[in-house]
């Protein structure tokens, strides 16, 4: 039908003429859409609020031929103000929604539409640590997209652990047969951190020293971006804040 409605979670906008606006969304039962938003850049448009980065919206759109139409909004999650307010916060909700963008080229699923949303709630309540918030999405999402890393089991041979070297070429943890010279190894406290942040058990990652923090912050980092092929910009801003 040419007009549908989902809910949908603002990754990006780009201004388009004198009022208008491109929006990048990640909905859920429609995976990523492109849409256009006429008028939204007035200071009399109804809805220009509810269509700001990390805003979740039910939105009602219309389909065209390259670009949707937006024909209405009603706010389903308003998270953007709370995030903008705290740098750290900021970065890490921008890492998660360039992730999310790169990785819904594809069709994407409700559970990485789901794993968004309460990603960015999370963030602008302050529930943890912003780098741990963006660590477990992340590990979380590429699970979801079958990444998982494996950090138990070698990645490459399934010799049972415990290993000490993660490899992101790899897969995850490998064996001391199969792990090249000169691989990082991580410690079994930061690689309990890894696992706590895979399963979400936030009492363990919220105890987390700084020292296991930092380094499961990036191991984390680079699994994510050799699987995504490219680096995730926003995380040069998420690291130059040091450990959180």
């Amino acid at each position: 039908m040419p007009t549908y409605r989902d809910e949908a979670v603002v990754l990006r906008t780009h201004k388009l003429g004198e009022a208008d606006r491109i929006l990048t969304m990640l909905s859920r039962r429609h995976g990523k859409i492109r849409a256009v938003a006429k008028g939204v850049r007035r200071t009399s448009s109804k809805f220009g609020a509810r269509l700001e980065p990390f805003m979740v919206a039910d939105v009602q759109l219309y389909q065209g031929r390259t670009l949707d139409i937006v024909q209405q909004a009603e706010s389903l999650g308003s998270y953007g103000s709370d995030i903008a307010a705290h740098y750290d916060r900021f970065t890490a909700a921008n890492a998660m929604v360039e992730t999310a963008d790169r990785l819904n080229e594809a069709e994407s699923t409700p559970e990485q539409y789901l794993l968004l949303v309460g990603g960015l709630r999370a963030l602008s309540r302050g529930e943890h640590a912003a780098r741990s918030i963006l660590d477990s999405y992340l590990l979380r999402v590429m699970a979801l997209s079958g990444w998982a890393p494996s950090l138990d089991d070698c990645a490459r041979c399934g010799a049972p652990g415990p290993h000490t070297a993660f490899v992101a070429q790899l897969g995850g943890l490998v064996c001391g047969n199969c792990a090249p010279a000169g691989s990082p190894r991580i410690a079994a406290s930061a690689l309990e951190l890894l696992r706590a942040l895979l399963a979400g058990d936030w009492e363990l990652v919220d105890a987390a020293s700084p020292a296991d923090t930092a380094a499961a912050s990036g191991t984390v980092a680079a699994y994510a971006q050799y699987h995504l092929e490219r680096g995730i910009r926003s995380l040069e801003h998420v690291f130059s804040e040091g450990p959180r």
